[in-house]
């Protein structure tokens, strides 16, 4: 089915008319000139396209019927519809010049006998048609629309008259005028859905179907379009059915072709699909081997918290050459000097809040001033590598001429002697000192010796330990950090890191003891200066100062053992009694003599009033004790024991 309509501008004679067609697949859109007739507008040659086929049409006469001039506003109406549609533009006109109105001229009276409508018709293409009256020529007086189609049909008969066709090569039956009446009653005969062409956008119904017949008759009688317009439509359908098998052949291949095409795509991409998941499993393989093998060649994450610096390798060798201390820069050269594995150093280094399993076993012991202090013996694996460290590396380590404690060929004595005989001794004590020393600071006693921070941060992890406290959860026992990690009291390493933390603090109070002609001595967590008589009046500066500068080194003072010990009493330095010349209290020395006299009648045995667990290896003990301040003393008390024995 072909739907055809058309926009005519209407315009007097005299001028050019513009007339556009619209139908499916073809548009008209060239402007011509016409030749009037009068009673006849010929309709100018278009370019048409039609189903992407361009062809001329040339000039058809179409009827015109006697309208009235068009008002200015509707003409205004009509260009900015023509202005929407196609962009066109009237001819602009200078507002000084009145627009020329031609003087309208008298509308021709339609033609309406046969012999008017030939003379019309051979006027306007100069060709002789002979007339016949139109069998179905409808009353002008009854339809003025139709008014004009004695005329047409007229011609029509008059052209095709002895052989069936007009002198253009047309079927002249194909075009023959048609009332309105006999429209509607064709109509109503023909089936539109058994029709082929029904509804088909793609194809242009030949003229022996009687719809399509139907429709070009009333299209001719209306003046839409000419017998030659139709005609040359209805022959670029019929080019078109003759090369629509080829086409359908071309399409058909071009199925085939595009079906194999989309295989061979759907195929590819399975192909490259399965491909890139080789890869992507290629990969991930390779990615936890990657895994397995760093983390049995290399450490690079020790918990929350401890793990920066453990990507920086870089040791300073020359230091550590000239130290005489391990060239150590990589955890797996840590691990080799350990004799430990990877895995194995990195269980023993591992920092975690809620543990399950620990590196040590703490236990208390009572404090002599009472209340308890709990110590902490690492396991033996752990033990081992504390050992290794504490001879390969802190033992050689220089300390301060002030410490005295953990320092070989220094003692409790030699911490004494340095005080005797003055009028005045001042004894602090720094509180908590070993787990007031955390991981950052022993952290950064081994990077100022030269070691990489990888080596470092894992010598600080194997050295510190966190207070921890038993609790269960779910049937599961966990240890759970109840501070941060510092030096552990048990560990064979903590008392030599103590002193090399220590070192800035032991140089400050030299410093302030040389200033005020003092002696300082340090014994572990045991601040000690002594002085003559001038000491008595800067006792509270003194104090002050020094609570003041260990503050600021990170300790604090306690000050319930804080003591001022002048010349009248019992000055007492690390258990020593220093007025004379470092020794033991007497009623210690009373006791032990006490106690060997009576093992003599009662027995050993009977003398343990105190409920010792071992009370042989207890007096073995205070013996030695003696023996260290006055050798002489407690050689003979060990040798009055051993007769007892």
């Amino acid at each position: 089915m072909l739907r055809r309509s058309a926009v005519v501008d209407s315009a007097p004679e005299t001028a050019s008319p513009r007339v556009l067609f619209f139908w499916p697949g073809a548009v008209a859109v060239r402007r011509a000139e016409s030749t009037v007739v009068p009673g006849v507008r010929l309709q100018p040659r278009a370019s048409v396209n039609t189903l992407g086929r361009r062809f001329e049409v040339g000039q058809r006469p179409v009827p015109v019927l006697p309208t009235p001039n068009p008002s200015a506003g509707d003409m205004n109406l009509f260009h900015r519809l023509l202005r929407f549609l196609f962009g066109y533009e009237p001819p602009a006109r200078s507002a000084s010049q009145p627009r020329p109105t031609p003087a309208p001229a008298p509308a021709p009276e339609p033609p309406t006998t046969p012999d008017a409508i030939a003379a019309t018709l051979t006027e306007a293409f100069g060709k002789t048609a002979e007339t016949t009256a139109p069998a179905l020529l409808p009353d002008a007086t009854a339809d003025p629309y139709f008014a004009v189609t004695a005329d047409v049909q007229s011609t029509a008969t008059n052209q095709g008259k002895g052989n069936g066709k007009s002198s253009l090569g047309l079927e002249a039956n194909a075009y023959l005028p048609i009332s309105r009446e006999e429209i509607k009653k064709t109509a109503k005969g023909i089936d539109r859905f058994g029709n082929p062409w029904f509804g088909r956008r793609d194809l242009i119904p030949p003229t022996d179907d009687p719809r399509t017949n139907l429709i070009d008759r009333a299209m001719v009688t209306q003046g839409l379009l000419s017998p030659t317009q139709l005609h040359e439509i209805h022959d670029v359908g019929a080019r078109m059915d003759q090369i629509r098998p080829s086409l359908a052949a071309i399409e058909s291949r071009a199925a085939v072709d595009g079906a194999a095409a989309v295989a061979a795509d759907r195929e590819a991409r399975v192909l490259l699909k399965a491909r890139k998941k080789a890869e992507a499993a290629q990969r991930k393989q390779e990615r936890i081997d990657q895994v397995a093998h760093r983390k049995a060649t290399d450490i690079v994450f020790l918990g929350r918290g401890v793990s920066a610096g453990l990507n920086d390798r870089q040791s300073d060798l020359d230091a550590l050459t000239g130290a005489g201390l391990p060239l150590l820069s990589t955890p797996a050269d840590l691990a080799a000097a350990l004799s430990l594995s990877i895995s194995k150093l990195r269980w023993l280094a591992f920092h975690t809040e809620a543990a399950t399993r620990t590196h040590y076993v703490q236990f208390t012991v009572p404090k002599k001033s009472g209340g308890l202090r709990t110590l902490s013996a690492p396991h033996r694996t752990l033990a081992e590598a504390q050992r290794w460290i504490f001879q390969e590396i802190v033992a050689k380590l220089p300390v301060e001429s002030a410490a005295h404690g953990f320092v070989a060929g220094r003692s409790i004595v030699s911490n004494a002697e340095a005080h005797c005989r003055r009028a005045v001794v001042v004894n602090m004590d720094l509180e908590a000192f070993f787990p007031s020393i955390g991981f950052p600071r022993v952290r950064r006693v081994f990077r100022k010796l030269g070691y990489s921070p990888a080596v470092a941060t894992i010598l600080a992890l194997l050295t510190t330990e966190c207070p921890r406290r038993t609790v269960v959860y779910g049937g599961t026992t966990y240890h759970v950090a109840t501070g941060p990690r510092g030096l552990p009291q048990g560990a064979c390493t903590s008392p030599g890191l103590s002193n090399q933390v220590a070192i800035r603090l032991d140089r400050r109070l030299s410093g302030l003891a040389r200033k005020f002609d003092l002696s300082y001595t340090r014994y572990a967590d045991d601040l000690t200066l002594s002085g003559d008589a001038t000491l008595e009046a800067k006792v509270g500066y003194l104090m002050a100062r020094l609570r003041h500068i260990a503050g600021e080194e990170g300790f604090a003072v306690n000050e319930a053992k804080s003591r001022v010990l002048r010349q009248a009493t019992a000055q007492t330095v690390t258990g020593l009694v220093v007025n004379d010349r470092p020794g033991v209290r007497r009623a210690e020395v009373r006791r032990l003599r006490a106690i060997l006299h009576r093992a003599k009648s009662e027995g050993l045995a009977s003398q343990n009033r105190d409920g010792h667990p071992n009370f042989l290896a207890w007096l073995h003990g205070k013996i030695a004790f003696v023996a260290m301040a006055r050798p002489e003393l407690g050689a003979a008390l060990r040798a009055e024991l051993d007769s007892l024995l």
